[in-house]
Formats: C-alpha cells, structure tokens, sequence
C-alpha cells in the first residue's frame, strides 16, 4: 500500500463545481450537530460561589426551611418508589435477578482472577500506590492551601470547580477514579475466559463503576449541594416531583426525560421539509419530497432508515437536515418511513420488511418516476436489510438498485460492539420474554433503556442528577426529542435479527437464507460507498470496514469523525468534525488508518461527488404525483406521528 492509494484522486478530492441548472437555493445557517450519546452542550456559567461560603450563608431560619423542606422531600419520595414498585410487579418479566446472565460472567472472571495470583498483586501494588500519591498530595494541599495541577478537565462529572477547589471532594474524587480504574483493569486482565463472557462481564462491571461515582450522590455533588443550600431544600422538592412525573410515563420504570416533550411536534418543528406520502403499506410509507432545484439527477435517491428509530434524524430542522441537503443538490429524494408496530404485527418477519419494504419501495419509485434504475441508501438496521436485499436481488437477476449506500451500518457483525451482550441466548430468552407479556412487541421503553445504557453518564446519570438532585427541567433539543420518540418493533423481526444476524453473523458467513435463495454478499457486485464512524459504539467503525469486505464489487469506505448519529448527521455549515478516505480495504483497519487522508468538515460533499457521478443526466424536476402514484397526504405521513409513549 502507498500513499497515493490513500489520497483521493483530484477529480474526487476538489470541491464539486456549482451548477446554473440549479435554481438558488438559500444556505442553512451554521448550526451545531449533536449526537444523541451526548446531552445538549450547557451554557456557559459564572463560576459557582463555594459550597463552603454557601453554608457559612445559612441562617437559623434558611436551616429551618432546609429541615422541612428535606422531610416533605422524603416523604414525598417514598409515596413515589411505593407507587412504582406495585407498578412493577404486574410485570412478570422483572421479576428474574438475573435475566441476562451477568452473576455467571462474573463468576468466570473472578475465577479466572483466583488463579492469577501475580496479577492481583501487581494489581493492588499499584492502587496502594495510587492511594499514597493521591494522600500525600492532598496532605500538602491541605498544608499549604496549593491545589494540585491536574491538567484540564476531561470528565464531565467532574467539572464543578469544588471537585478540585475542596481538598475533601478532589480527594473523593481521585480515590473513586483509582478505584474505577483498578476494578476495570483487574477484568480486562483475566486470562482463559470466553470473549462473550469476559465482554458482558466488562460492560455490567462498567455500568456498576459508573454508577458508584461520588458525582451520583446527593451527599457527595457539590452542585447539588450548593442547590440543596441555596433553595433551602426546594430544589430537591422539584426533583422529587420530576422523579414522580418520568416513573409515572415509565409505568413504574424509570422514563428519564432527557429533553422538554412539549416543545416538538413531528411535521410542525421537526420533519417539515416539504413532500407526499406516495406509496403505504401495512410496512410502510413512502415519503417522495418537492425538488428544490429547477433541474435533477435522472436516477432517484431511495433511502432505507432503521425502523428501531424514526426515519426524522434525517430531517430534524433545515439547517441541519440530510433530506433537504440533498434535495438542494439536485436529488429526487424517496424516503422509507417505517410503521411503529402494534400487537397485531408480532409475527411480521424479516422476510415481511425485506419482500413488502425493501422490493415494494423500490418498485413504487419506479411507479413515481418513470425509471427502473434507483439509488439506494441504508441506515443503520435499515443498511442490513438493504444488503440481504440487494443478496436477494443478485441471486434474481434483479438489478434495478444500481448502487447503495450505507450508514453506520452493518452486515459482519462479529466485532459488533457492546450490543452483543444482549444478543446471546441468555439475553435473547429474556427479551423474548418480555415481548411475550407485552403482547407480541418490544417495548418502546426497553429499547431506550438499552441504547441509554451504552452511554449511561451522558444519558441516563446526568440526568439523574440535574432533574432529580438539582431539580431542573430538561430544555428544548431538537435530537434528544427525536431520541425519546421510540418505536416498538414485532415479536418475529426482532427476534430473527438478533438470532440470524447479532448472534449467527449468518449473512457474512453465507448461511443465511431470505424468500427461497441462499444468499451471499459477494455476489452483490454494484458500486458501494460506505460509512462509518470513528468513535460510533452501536456500529464500530471496524465492523462496519468488515462488512465493507464482505461485498464482491467495488467499495468505497470512510471513516467520519464522532459516533452514531453525529458522525453520519453533520451538515456542511456547521464546519465540524472530519473524515478519513483510503481505497485500499484490503488489509486490516490499522492498515487502512496508517494510509488514510484525513480532510476536515463534513464528509456530505464527497459523497454527494460519488453519487452523482451515478446518477445519470440532469432532467426537469418531478414533482410528487407526476407518475403513476398520486399523493395520499402530506410528509411526513402518519406513520411517524404514532407514539409508543401513549402519556406524551
């Protein structure tokens, strides 16, 4: 490998010339692009008054009030938890101490420790070590009132300045590190265990750690302290009652709120790029959206979202929407958006979504427009379905889709992340239980707490402590709203993907088989352009290069800077991120990284060069309902509009 193979060639690499077919279109202005694995930034704040002068400020009447506010606080509390817990317990499927499995990974892992008696004394050498320096350092604070230089904040619970300021709580807080860091390494370090032992046993060991950070606590916040002081204990009254509020929508389980509900409506302020519902089906609607520009590409653009989420991440607000982006490039933009499935779809199979999804949309598109060539674009769950599609479509001799694209999206799935821990028998069982007492369906709730759980200090932690501790409301994010907006997926689908694809790795290996063919990826020779990102924990950029592996045509693969969803949502004007091209996906993704040409910004424009050079000729624009489909209502339908949450 050189490095000329890494770079892009000119032609690809320059910045696609502007076109005066294309009517004017008004740029978005710059916005920002968040992921939802991270809360909304915070606004920058004066620095807090120390909690030291705070107490000193109480008053005989301010502890008064602090004393009974703490009481009605409590009180209220307990009525709370009483409450949930009966609601609870109607659910047989919470009953189990251990669904997933998690004491019998342990077990294997401290047994495995038990027999490796210079590690664990190497181990406890350093952590007493680590223990001397933290004391001897902050005996010297205490001494001379100099507060230890620990470089730049990094951790986000701890970017209170009493967290360094207070000799009590820097202490607290590098002891709780040390002991988070010993307790991680110690499971990393265990020698002889299964992988997918060792990986469950890691990620509940990670959940518990970050649980027992000091930052968690009342009693150890010191924003929550300060706020607890400061209000004479109403703020922890207000949390009390935001606690009452999400284990009420969470029917006894706990429903974060992790952004205002109320201040998005689907088609008001969210999704409202302009276009028709052309095509439904008890799968799905086919949303055909309005040509910006005078003239289009001749071959449309199809895209396939996963139906875990709502198809709108793809067009939250103008400035930061994909759909409008590429309709202002000149694309005619078809768009699948998945229904939110009630009991009587919980034997709808994979094989459904595949025969009534993927081949219905694309031979509606060919009804709308005229042409039987289509581009394609998978996202995600929706990418996986797209390539047993195009399998399918090989085997058949079907070669209407003349490319596809895919976000963050997998098809070899044995590196798939920390998802895995879910997907094996043990998991499957559990989930499957619970599908059963809701009636043939995965609840809405039980998706949302499993991503949440993947990232449980920005999504469900931080939370806890600002709406419960502090007693704050979550404010308008457009992301985290879409975030919230669940669906429930059937008994059958979900199941099948999780045996066939998460657990099996059927389709990469070739022992899967969809509508009566056997199919392999190899024989799926289109042009393909896949996307992936660098720091994504749902689909790992290094199983998604696997997956780009598996295809037997040609591929071009990048690696975008972020993770799920701000590594594929990042419009050209927020001037974010960046993104990594090399050709060669021959050898291992250290290879491909070590040669890759890094190019800051969004890597939208340079797939937009790919796909275009694919889309054929420029044509007048079509509007929804010039071909053989007349429009059945206005985007973004009204599959989207239905909630799994039925108090929201």
């Amino acid at each position: 490998m050189s490095e000329a193979d890494a770079a892009p060639p000119p032609a690809s690499g320059a910045p696609k010339p502007a076109r005066k077919r294309r009517a004017s279109v008004k740029k978005a202005a710059p916005t920002p692009a968040h992921a939802p694995e991270a809360p909304p930034p915070k606004p920058v704040a004066e620095t807090p008054t120390p909690l030291n002068q705070v107490m000193m400020e109480q008053t005989a009447e301010s502890l008064a009030a602090l004393s009974s506010n703490l009481t009605q606080a409590m009180t209220r509390a307990n009525q709370v938890f009483s409450t949930a817990f009966m609601e609870q317990a109607k659910d047989p499927a919470t009953w189990q101490p251990d669904p997933l499995g998690v004491q019998v990974a342990l077990n294997d892992v401290w047994v495995s420790l038990a027999q490796q008696p210079e590690t664990l004394r190497e181990a406890h050498a350093r952590l007493w070590e680590r223990y001397a320096d933290i004391w001897q350092r902050h005996t010297a604070y205490m001494l001379t009132g100099k507060a230890p230089d620990d470089g730049p904040v990094r951790d986000k619970r701890f970017r209170d300045p009493e967290w360094r300021s207070n000799p009590a709580f820097s202490m607290l807080r590098e002891s709780y590190l040390a002991n988070a860091d010993f307790i991680s390494d110690l499971v990393e370090k265990a020698q002889g265990v299964d992988d997918a032992a060792k990986r469950k046993a890691q990620f509940f060991i990670k959940q518990a750690v970050d649980a027992a950070s000091p930052s968690n606590f009342l009693m150890t916040n010191p924003a929550a302290l300060r706020e607890l002081l400061r209000t004479g204990g109403e703020s922890l009254i207000k949390g009390v009652e935001n606690l009452a509020v999400d284990l009420k929508r969470g029917q006894g389980m706990l429903a974060i709120s992790q952004t205002d509900l109320d201040a998005f409506k689907v088609g008001e302020n969210v999704a409202t790029t302009p276009g028709k519902v052309v095509f439904r089906n008890r799968v799905f609607e086919l949303i055909q959206y309005a040509p910006t520009t005078e003239f289009v590409h001749e071959v449309p653009l199809l895209i396939f979202p996963p139906w875990i989420n709502k198809f709108y991440i793809l067009d939250l607000q103008p400035k930061n929407s994909m759909i409008k982006w590429l309709t202002d490039q000149g694309h005619t933009v078809f768009l699948v958006s998945w229904v939110n499935p009630d009991e009587d779809m919980a034997e709808t199979t994979f094989e459904d979504y595949v025969r009534e999804g993927a081949y219905a949309a694309v031979q509606a598109v060919e009804d709308a427009t005229g042409i039987d060539r289509v581009n394609t674009v998978g996202y995600c769950v929706g990418g996986t379905m797209l390539a047993a599609a195009l399998a399918h479509m090989a085997k058949t001799g079907d070669h209407r889709i003349q490319s596809a694209t895919f976000f963050a999206s997998q098809s070899d799935f044995k590196y798939a992340g920390d998802l895995l821990i879910f997907s094996d028998d043990v998991g499957i069982n559990f989930l499957e239980a619970k599908m059963d007492e809701h009636g043939g369906v995965l609840d809405a709730q039980t998706m949302a707490d499993t991503f949440n759980s993947l990232r449980s200090n920005d999504l469900i932690w931080n939370y806890v402590v600002d709406n419960y501790y502090i007693g704050k409301h979550p404010p308008p994010f457009d992301l985290l709203y879409w975030n919230a907006d669940q669906t429930r997926m059937p008994k059958a689908l979900h199941l099948y993907y999780l045996r066939r694809f998460y657990r099996d790795n059927a389709l990469s290996e070739g022992k899967l088989s969809v509508l009566g063919e056997k199919l392999s990826l190899k024989d799926v020779t289109i042009p393909i352009f896949m996307q992936s990102s660098k720091e994504d924990h749902i689909a790992p950029a290094l199983s998604v290069y696997r997956s780009a592996q598996a295809f037997g045509g040609p591929v071009e693969f990048i690696v975008a800077g972020s993770g799920h969803i701000a590594g594929v949502i990042n419009h050209p004007s927020a001037n974010k991120y960046q993104y990594w091209t090399n050709k060669n996906i021959k050898g291992a993704i250290e290879d491909w990284f070590a040669f890759a040409h890094e190019t800051p910004g969004s890597w939208w424009p340079y797939w937009d060069r790919w796909l275009s050079e694919r889309s054929g000729p420029d044509v007048p624009a079509r509007t929804p309902g010039d071909g053989k489909l007349e429009p059945l209502c206005d985007a973004p339908g009204v599959y989207v509009k239905v909630r799994s949450d039925p108090t929201a």
